[in-house]
């Protein structure tokens, strides 16, 4: 039993972390929020609101067609992603079968290794198949990243799965794909939902495969967008600022709708195992 003084203390020290998360977001709202021409920033609250800002800053910095590359590279990435690594995961988890140990090996190698030590033989293998400057340049790479950890974490989930249900599951008839599909996936929803946040995150977020892959205006995502703006923009600080704030907003939005989801499946043990 918890007393009334741990209550308390516990909710200070979430209220400080929370402001201490927050403050940085609140920084930057106020000063996309200030007149352009100033070169303040911080807490200092602005004599008018100037959401004009953020109207300039979607047209200069083109982020209409940013949002929607990003939004066609994270959601194909996401698909990806989920449909390969729930299978993988599923039978990594829950079969034996001749040289699974050294397959999920190379699945961990996925996770281990840098990216950022494979992007220049990348580059050139992708434009060796006319890959680069397009989109599948992007979701290919972005996709086998995130299926070395979605295999991983789906692993993790089926291997905390109770035996017995498998078990029963099979001598009542049902087929491997049944036990999935019928059995496992109602209780895997939210360690399935926290993969897919936590994909959209990083593939949202990425930078480094944007930058080296895509060179058309076109179809460059959003972080891309946002470095341009800043490299010709730099003195605009409010300008930067709604830029970063209209780039940020998806992820927030998509962490809010998801939120409970994703406390769900980090507290129901999808990482133990």
């Amino acid at each position: 039993m918890i007393s009334r003084t741990e209550q308390v203390g516990n909710y200070v020290v979430l209220t400080l972390f929370s402001l201490l998360a927050l403050a940085p977001i609140a920084a930057l709202l106020l000063t996309a929020l200030r007149p352009a021409e100033s070169l303040g920033v911080g807490f200092t609250f602005p004599h008018s609101l100037h959401f004009h800002n953020f109207v300039d800053a979607w047209h200069t910095g083109e982020f209409s067609s940013g949002l929607r590359s990003s939004a066609i590279v994270t959601g194909a990435t996401v698909a990806i992603a989920t449909t390969l690594s729930i299978p993988a995961g599923y039978a990594l988890g829950t079969m034996r079968f001749r040289g699974d140990t050294v397959l999920f090996s190379l699945f961990l190698v996925g996770l281990i290794m840098p990216f950022e030590a494979t992007i220049i033989p990348l580059y050139y293998d992708l434009r060796r198949v006319q890959l680069t400057d397009s989109y599948w340049g992007v979701i290919l790479p972005s996709a086998a990243l995130s299926v070395a950890f979605g295999t991983f974490w789906m692993r993790a989930f089926f291997l905390s799965t109770p035996r017995s249900l498998i078990e029963a599951a099979r001598i009542d008839g049902a087929t491997s794909w049944r036990i999935l599909v019928s059995i496992l996936l109602p209780f895997a929803r939210p360690a399935i939902l926290t993969m897919m946040v936590l994909t959209f995150l990083w593939t949202w977020n990425d930078f480094l495969l944007s930058l080296v892959m895509l060179s058309n205006p076109a179809i460059q995502t959003a972080p891309l967008k946002l470095a341009l703006f800043q490299g010709r923009y730099t003195t605009d600080v409010t300008g930067l600022a709604a830029g970063s704030m209209i780039v940020a907003l998806p992820v927030v939005a998509v962490y809010l709708v998801l939120q409970r989801h994703f406390i769900r499946g980090v507290l129901s043990g999808a990482v133990k195992g």
